[in-house]
């Protein structure tokens, strides 16, 4: 099979050493230690050195050859399991696979028929560049891909990082998970990466000779979760022990949302002020919308009363 690389680690932020005085970058050389000289890559070759050990063993590409290596041509596969099987510790880059050739195009379709069906992945060992690598390979969009894995002698022990005896209370687990859940459905189309946007823009502001803009805000209706003072704020009122300028921290809105609402709060609030005013001053009914709203029917009611004792006062003809 062919292997075609399935991902892009160009797209992400990277730089370039520069010299401050003039702007122009910085090379890096290779320089024996021995005698300080340059070493063109021509004269560049491979050593092996044994770990807690200041010797090196010159290792050459003739030497490696010998070495067997079974998988060279091809993709072993030992095992087929259960995708939950694999730590993703174990993940490293992904490749997407390719039949090489017309005869390859059937056995290719049927192992990822296989995959789908079953939903299992395959576990084997295949050579990439130059040396035995532990492969897990499964279906995805029609394809099968091919994940490198780490050996498992690679994956290092979490001992000591974690900490041990800690309690968790049930209302705080409900907690946690109903701040989980408030963020709702993760859409892949809205993820990218804003870092390397503002970079890019930067960039070329600077070189169309203008001033970098300001930082943009979030988009409206973006939240943050500050998980660890939600519980924090929850450890306090358990323990009866006051919050007074404590964060709020169950769910903080991003600028930009909450200065909508207070807007309109604005806006709204001179108009009832407003009504109010003219309620007390009018008739004096009340003080509460529903006491404004009475007095004015009142008014109405005693005003089609008093209308026929009115009439007698007009003036009539002689």
């Amino acid at each position: 099979m062919k292997t075609y690389s399935a991902t892009d680690r160009t797209s992400s932020v990277s730089f370039v050493r520069i010299h401050e005085k003039d702007g122009a970058p910085i090379q890096y050389r290779k320089v024996c230690e021995l005698d300080g000289e340059e070493v063109p890559n021509e004269e560049v070759g491979k050593g092996y050195q044994p770990p807690g050990d200041d010797t090196v063993v010159p290792i050459t590409d003739e030497d490696l050859s010998r070495l067997p290596m079974p998988t060279a041509k091809t993709l072993s596969i030992l095992s087929f399991v259960d995708p939950a099987e694999i730590d993703p510790l174990q993940l490293d880059k992904a490749y997407y696979l390719g039949p090489n050739g017309a005869s390859a195009v059937k056995p290719y379709a049927l192992l990822r028929e296989a995959l789908e069906h079953h939903r299992k992945v395959a576990i084997g060992k295949v050579a990439l560049r130059g040396r035995e690598t532990l492969a897990m390979l499964r279906a995805h969009d029609g394809a099968l891909v091919m994940h490198a894995l780490l050996w498992p002698d690679q994956i290092r022990s979490p001992e000591g990082i974690a900490p041990e005896d800690v309690k968790v209370r049930e209302n705080e687990m409900q907690l946690a998970e109903t701040l989980m859940d408030s963020l709702g459905a993760l859409d892949p189309a809205e993820l990218h990466d804003d870092y390397r946007a503002a970079v890019e823009e930067l960039v070329a502001a600077k070189l169309a000779g203008g001033a970098p803009a300001a930082p943009g805000t979030a988009a409206p209706g973006a939240r943050v979760i500050d998980l660890t003072a939600a519980l924090k704020k929850s450890l306090r009122a358990a323990r009866g022990e006051a919050e007074e300028g404590a964060a709020a921290a169950s769910v903080t809105p991003i600028r930009g949302r909450g200065t909508a609402r207070e807007k309109a709060a604005a806006k709204q609030a001179p108009k009832k002020e407003e009504a109010t005013g003219r309620t007390a001053s009018g008739g004096g009914a009340g003080k509460t919308g529903k006491a404004s709203g009475g007095s004015a029917t009142a008014k109405k009611s005693a005003a089609k009363k008093s209308s026929p004792a009115k009439r007698p006062t007009k003036p009539t003809a002689s």
